[in-house]
């Protein structure tokens, strides 16, 4: 039920056939993807799996080494060019067009990991305004003391008039490869794992003028979530749901071919767009006056074309939706793993909700209705008997959208990373993959909900 599945299938087929297992679809293969008091204290985290590492603060960025950029103070401390370090001529393979910029750069600190990873994702919050855009990077280094290359994570611009975001395909070092917006160990099995990373950010402007990018934060989510089927059930510790938009990604079946045609293509920009107005954000008229007048909720093909990857041919890149929410007035955004539903409730208490990522045959998840090899909703909600309350854009229509599911069945297919199909084949899942979306200026209970889990 979205744009996801044809890429992430062969990515998890390759992945698969690496390790010798049976071959996979979905997110890669490996990991592809509580009761506390009113004061908002968060449980003890389950131990290893998951490791957040972001740059934000104005020490963050003065730590890292710049090529022509500096670090800006202010409520929100960013990193801007300051003096290019060069120019570069970019072809961009989706328009066919040559132009010249002018870029300068920052590489962070290494960031040594908790957890020996087998899959990176990095996610990124920045603002480009027309005639700049930034590219990330990163490079790890191994358990047996080798590194890779420089890899790129994405090219990315907010708009799609100086260049097209896009991920990049065929980057590997026989060890590792990146697929769309992940970097996976080829061979888990083998005991190979990434220890720690730097990443590099490239900021672009045209030729000759004061432009600057300004990136708010940078950083990544390493993960080693062991192979499962199944995984321990959790004890319902919540009830509360959270008032959030539905809008149904069915009701634009057919529209706009070029971002990939609407519909079950689009449930991860539909899902981020919700919990974008549910903080209070929203695109202005002027913005949206490039939208058919006779399409319904307009905001959703907004956010659908400003997601779009054009390698991937797709609005499923996982760290172009977080940077989609993050242009949207100090609000924050990243791409993660939670290790339980436990985690989640978390969130929920704080008054936070989360995209997650699942794939599961219809008879899995009672109540859905179909069977998808990828998916995004919105976890909005538990019920008193700790069901899980979703606003699950896979309905026919946004007064469909709320959905509640059994919290055994959900929180199965959400953390698992195996699962048979139809046919018996053995597939993968996500493990715990989730989007998380919150304003600068948050509460403290939120912002102690988001600290236990390494956010913040």
């Amino acid at each position: 039920m979205t744009s996801s599945t044809p890429r992430r299938t062969v990515l998890a087929a390759a992945l698969a056939a690496a390790a010798g297992t049976a071959a996979v679809s979905g997110a890669p293969a490996t990991a592809r993807p509580r009761a506390d008091a009113e004061a908002g204290a968060a449980p003890a985290a389950a131990p290893g799996l998951v490791d957040n590492r972001f740059w934000t603060s104005y020490t963050d960025w003065r730590c890292g080494t710049a090529a022509g950029t500096r670090a800006v103070a202010g409520h929100r401390p960013g990193l801007v060019i300051a003096a290019p370090a060069g120019r570069l001529d970019y072809a961009d393979p989706h328009t066919g067009r040559t132009s010249t910029w002018e870029y300068a750069s920052w590489t962070s600190p290494v960031h040594t990991s908790t957890v020996p990873a087998t899959e990176v994702i990095a996610s990124w919050n920045a603002d480009t305004p027309a005639g700049t855009w930034i590219q990330i990077e990163l490079r790890g280094t191994y358990n047996d003391a080798t590194a890779t290359p420089w890899f790129v994570m994405g090219r990315w611009a907010a708009g799609d008039g100086d260049i097209r975001r896009t991920s990049v395909d065929d980057q590997s070092d026989g060890k590792s490869s990146i697929w769309t917006d992940t970097l996976s160990v080829d061979d888990t099995a083998g005991g190979l794992r990434l220890l720690s990373y730097q990443l590099r950010l490239t900021l672009y402007r045209a030729p000759g003028t004061d432009l600057t990018p300004t990136v708010w934060r940078l950083g990544a989510m390493a993960s080693d979530i062991p192979d499962r089927f199944t995984v321990p059930a959790s004890t319902p510790g919540l009830d509360r749901e959270l008032t959030v938009p539905r809008y149904s990604q069915n009701t634009h079946v057919g529209q706009y071919p070029e971002y990939d045609n609407g519909g079950e293509a689009w449930c991860s920009p539909t899902s981020t767009q919700m919990i974008v107005e549910y903080w209070g954000r929203r695109p202005s008229a002027e913005e949206l006056a490039w939208v058919n007048p006779a399409f319904a909720d307009p905001q959703v093909c907004h956010a659908a074309r400003f997601t779009f990857d054009y390698q991937y041919e797709g609005c499923g890149n996982w760290p172009f939706n977080a940077a989609y929410a993050a242009t949207y007035p100090d609000m924050n955004a990243v791409v993660t793993r939670l290790r339980s539903l436990t985690e989640l409730e978390t969130l929920i208490r704080a008054g936070i909700p989360a995209i997650t990522s699942q794939s599961f045959r219809k008879e899995e998840l009672t109540g859905a209705g179909y069977g998808t090899s990828g998916h995004l909703m919105t976890v909005i909600g538990l019920t008193a008997d700790g069901d899980v309350i979703a606003n699950d854009p896979a309905s026919p229509s946004n007064e469909a959208v709320r959905r509640v599911y059994q919290r055994r069945e959900w929180e199965n297919i959400w953390l698992r990373t195996k699962r048979y199909d139809a046919n018996g084949k053995v597939r993968s899942g996500t493990g715990g993959v989730c989007y998380i979306f919150w304003p600068v200026k948050s509460a403290p209970s939120q912002h102690r909900a988001l600290r236990s889990l390494g956010l913040v």
